[in-house]
């Protein structure tokens, strides 16, 4: 009798069995320094082997402990994998513990000797992006148009700004103007407007494209919002235009950004919602394949952040654009 007892006060329930495999997956000392980066972007396993120095079937053996423990989630880029932190949804049983988990983990930046090779491999990113598009400035508005062109969101764009409000229309800030479209529809809502772009021949279109227009109050920059962070740039708001999926750590312009925003500012983007047409990589230098919603929501909360309004836009050739607000709240 005791033993059947015994049995069936310790018999295994599936949500008991699932709790032990989650908190098994966290004590780990790698595994939580793997989820503190993977918070901030998404990386495959060759580069996580080399950000933390273990070959690839050791990652690839902690990435598989990971997603069955439902602490990563995978999303595929082409012949890729990517891995990026999961985030819990809201009837899991576990939500509240992986908050506090994830919540506890961010308060501590990644250790020093992990940043060199993440550094590397940002600037590996960069490198590439920078290099299409300097080869490929003449040809940027049809491969632009293969997927999106420029009036296609520009609309809800411009319509989402009309309906925010600000404080103060003093500064905004364009980062990567593309062709220069755009920096109309701000020049005639601010009384200062930066144009930002780390590729000169891109930033040469839009001086040409301010200057054909008229559009006095317009400054192009040459560089990347760290380098407009560094310059102490300030700015009511910023905008991106279908920029995030070229740029090697889209998480970092959020942080990034809201040390560019004024308080009560606003920042605005359009950009992909994912999607597995590899052949924009090709075509149109893409680095990632659009972003899950849930990717910027968590990015702008980390950052400090309030979310805004969203739309959805599905294009006719399969493609869906999502354009965000967000808010830098008061000081």
């Amino acid at each position: 009798m005791s033993q059947l007892l015994s049995t069936v006060n310790f018999a295994e329930s599936p949500l008991t069995s699932d709790l032990a495999a989650t908190l098994k997956a966290a004590g780990d000392p790698l595994r939580l320094e793997i989820l503190r980066l993977l918070a901030r972007d998404s990386f495959g396993v060759m580069e996580l082997s080399r950000i933390f120095a273990i070959k690839q079937s050791g990652m690839s053996h902690h990435l598989k402990v990971l997603a069955n423990a439902g602490l990563v989630a995978t999303r595929r880029e082409g012949n890729s994998i990517f891995y990026r932190r999961a985030l819990p949804g809201a009837e899991s049983p576990f939500r509240q513990l992986l908050d506090s988990l994830f919540h506890t983990l961010d308060q501590n930046p990644l250790a020093d000797e992990y940043h060199v090779q993440l550094k590397t491999i940002q600037q590996e990113r960069a490198a590439a992006s920078q290099a299409f598009f300097s080869d490929n400035a003449a040809k940027f508005r049809a491969q632009q148009d293969l997927i999106a062109s420029h009036a296609v969101y520009a609309e809800a764009v411009t319509e989402m700004l009309t309906n925010t409000s600000l404080p103060q229309h003093q500064t905004a800030l364009e980062v990567g103007p593309g062709e220069g479209e755009f920096l109309s529809v701000l020049a005639s809502r601010f009384t200062q407007v930066i144009a930002l772009d780390n590729s000169e021949s891109m930033l040469d279109k839009a001086r040409v494209f301010a200057s054909e227009h008229q559009l006095s109050n317009v400054e192009c920059i040459h560089g990347d919002t760290e380098a407009a962070v560094q310059l102490a740039l300030n700015a009511d708001c910023v905008v991106i235009n279908m920029v995030l999926h070229h740029v090697p750590s889209p998480a970092h312009l959020f942080d990034d950004i809201s040390q560019l925003l004024n308080p009560q500012g606003c920042l605005l983007v359009a950009d992909l919602c994912h999607h597995d047409q590899q052949w924009a990589r090709d075509a149109c230098g893409d680095v990632w394949l659009g972003f899950e919603p849930d990717d910027f929501s968590s990015w702008a909360q980390l950052a400090g952040l309030q979310e805004g309004q969203s739309q959805y836009m599905a294009l006719r050739n399969g493609f869906q654009i999502q354009v965000r607000q967000f808010f830098k709240p008061s000081a």
